[in-house]
């Protein structure tokens, strides 16, 4: 046996005990006559002790020499420590080492395996097999593991059964694009890597599996960033012979479960929204509700007041901000700076303070009266104190920049407390959306998603209008779930993809085996889809994903441990039937 015990799990109990460890080098303090080595494993750190009157001579030559990240195994007696260290759960006790054997060196890591450490995170990601040796990285999988489990558990309770699907699939035109694998065997053709298990899961309901679940790799082909990889995780699901209501109930459960066994948090409330209050209330569909600063329109009241700015615009908006009455001008400046820079792309901002005494100060007061200036504060629910922040244009264009101020001053002001979770169901998506690139509509969430019944009688003479049997799951501002109630019948699909501007001929390439699975009796189904990295990561208290993630790319989409993407040899190419320039070097 290399270890008889771990290196987190001896205490004062297991004193005078002969036992075996292995682990790596975590530090090492030399005092000459008395050598303390800190061994590290998953588990925890335990002090080994070598000193000259009970250690061999050749045994604390061989300690002397030991170096950061070493693998070795000792033998020795657990003996009580005589400096104890209570931030240490192995703190009462120490090793007296007995025997000694190296099991390999190692070079000076190229930064410290420590849960501070000094390396950037290109460098840790090039060496992500030492970044996982560090508390920080170490316990955020062993979290994701626990919360994987956990969903396993509850889902398996509630009749759900894991299925596996393909990843060598066919690719589709809908949706972000595919990663594509050349088939060697079929010249000319190619297979593509699944962005969700989509219609695999609609067959398993046709072929009566009733409760499905997976939690699966999925691959699109988008440009990243913090909180987006090329390849990532889903809890992947679907139910048949359900409604809308069933669903949300559902997966209302596995959220309470997750937030109880995993963070000890008691939830009942799910409060539910339309995706059109979402976006009048707080300018985006997946609303942060942990604080309030909600969207009050001003149009009517502002516009007709001389102040051209106002007068010429579709949307006047304004949110109260808590507190900030207080903000110098400088301070406010730095706002407007903020909204005009080219990701928000905002042309400015009116404000006005609405001072402790009641009267109401604002950067327009040459426009509007005192008593226009607190309708601004009553419309918006600006109190005494508060902070009146007013933006204006485009309608869809404004709310969106507004939207991105409210979430940074919310973080600005610690209003986005990791520690509370306020989950909430946005329904009623619009069914379309129109591309004004293609100038056609595409599907909001994907073509399989069905309409609300009552409003398919608007597909021909108002398609913008149809609500879709659509709903995501939002925790703390950020889309964990979504899903839909799925068209099961060929006519209303042959329909959809017809309203999506598919031939006849089109759609049976693409989804004819679905189509054709809905004529041997489809049951009513439908499912939803948890983003696992990103539950992970908010359950965690982060809102970036990497770090829960075993090897994440970066923001080019590489693997830099790995040097992945990389090239393919000539032979490899003609074997594939492919065809790559190749550059050949100038001659000077």
């Amino acid at each position: 046996m290399y270890r008889s015990h771990n290196c987190g799990e001896l205490r004062a109990s297991h004193i005078g005990k002969e036992i075996t460890l292995a682990g790596w080098v975590q530090k090492i303090r030399n005092k000459g006559f008395m050598i303390w080595v800190d061994l590290r494993d998953r588990y925890g750190v335990t002090q080994l002790i070598f000193d000259e009157e009970r250690t061999p001579a050749a045994m604390m030559k061989e300690a002397a020499e030991l170096g950061r990240e070493f693998v070795i195994q000792v033998k020795g007696k657990v003996i009580e420590r005589e400096s104890k260290n209570p931030q240490m759960p192995t703190g009462d006790v120490e090793i007296l080492v007995s025997e000694f054997t190296l099991l390999n060196p190692s070079l000076t890591p190229p930064f410290t395996i420590e849960n501070e450490t000094d390396g950037g995170e290109e460098l840790r990601m090039k060496y992500r097999y030492l970044d996982i040796r560090r508390n920080p990285v170490k316990e955020s999988l062993l979290f994701r593991h626990k919360v994987g489990m956990e969903v396993r558990n509850y889902l398996s309770a509630e009749g759900f059964v894991e299925v596996e699907t393909p990843y060598l699939i066919k690719s589709t035109p809908e949706g972000a694009r595919d990663f594509v694998v050349p088939s060697r065997m079929n010249e000319g053709q190619f297979y593509a890597l699944p962005q969700s298990p989509q219609t695999f899961k609609q067959l398993l309901m046709v072929g009566g599996m009733d409760k499905y679940f997976q939690i699966v790799k999925c691959f699109r082909d988008e440009d990243l960033r913090a909180d987006r990889q090329p390849e990532f995780t889903q809890i992947d699901c679907e139910m048949a012979f359900v409604e809308q209501e069933d669903i949300l109930n559902t997966f209302e459960g596995l959220t309470r479960h997750l937030l109880k066994q995993i963070k000890g948090v008691d939830l009942e409330d799910f409060p539910r929204m339309t995706y059109d209050d979402a976006m009048q209330k707080y300018g985006n569909d997946k609303p942060d509700i942990r604080f309030g600063m909600e969207f009050a329109e001003l149009t009517t009241q502002v516009k007709d007041k001389g102040f051209n700015v106002f007068d010429q615009q579709e949307l006047i908006v304004g949110i109260a901000v808590p507190g900030a009455a207080s903000y110098t001008r400088k301070e406010i400046d730095k706002l407007i700076d903020w909204v005009k820079r080219p990701q928000i792309g905002a042309n400015g901002l009116v404000w006005a303070k609405y001072n402790e005494d009641g009267t109401v100060k604002s950067s327009v007061d040459k426009f509007y009266s005192a008593e226009d200036l607190l309708g601004w504060a009553q419309t918006t629910g600006a109190k005494p104190g508060d902070l009146i922040l007013v933006m204006a244009g485009d309608t869809q264009k404004t709310r969106t920049q507004l939207s991105a101020l409210r979430m940074y001053l919310a973080t600005e002001l610690g209003l986005r407390d990791p520690n509370i979770f306020a989950p909430l169901w946005v329904v009623d998506f619009p069914l379309l959306e129109w591309d004004e690139e293609t100038e056609r509509y595409h599907a909001m969430h994907h073509p399989f998603t069905s309409p609300k019944p009552e409003d398919i009688k608007l597909l021909a003479t108002e398609p913008g209008k149809v609500r879709a049997n659509a709903y995501d799951l939002v925790l703390n501002g950020n889309e964990i779930g979504g899903g839909s109630i799925r068209i099961h019948d060929k006519a209303t699909q042959a329909m959809m993809f017809d309203y999506l501007g598919f031939t006849q001929e089109e759609a049976k390439e693409q989804f004819g085996f679905l189509m054709n699975a809905f004529e041997y009796g489809a049951p009513p189904h439908g499912g939803i889809a948890f983003g696992f990295d990103r539950l992970v990561a908010i359950l965690g208290g982060q809102e970036t994903i990497r770090d829960y993630i075993a090897f994440p790319k970066n923001n080019n989409g590489r693997d830099v441990m790995i040097d992945a993407p990389a090239k393919l040899d000539e032979a490899q190419l003609k074997e594939l039937h492919l065809q790559v320039k190749i550059e050949k070097p100038v001659k000077q």
